[in-house]
């Protein structure tokens, strides 16, 4: 079996508005970094730019279905992300 790169990546979240269902933020891994816009009533997700999206998109969003009811304003976060270049 062979084991896919890891990589972590940072997410701080800037802005949440409950009301409209939306959490603002950046995601850095390695030498990328993107702004996400996570339309959690809806399951949308905006990653900007496009450069290496298709690297951290799959994983953020695995992440934020798992923990966007955790997530604070301010706040800091690590998860891994495995891929292949």
């Amino acid at each position: 079996m062979v084991k896919l790169p890891v990589t972590t990546a940072q997410l701080q979240v800037f802005n949440q508005d409950l009301h409209l269902g939306l959490y603002h933020g950046q995601v850095r891994a390695g030498e990328f970094a993107w702004v996400f816009r996570w339309h959690f009533r809806q399951g949308k997700l905006q990653v900007e730019p496009s450069l290496g999206r298709a690297l951290i998109e799959d994983a953020l969003l695995r992440f934020l279905l798992r923990c966007d009811y955790q997530l604070e304003v301010g706040g800091e976060y690590n998860f891994l992300v495995r891929a292949t270049v």
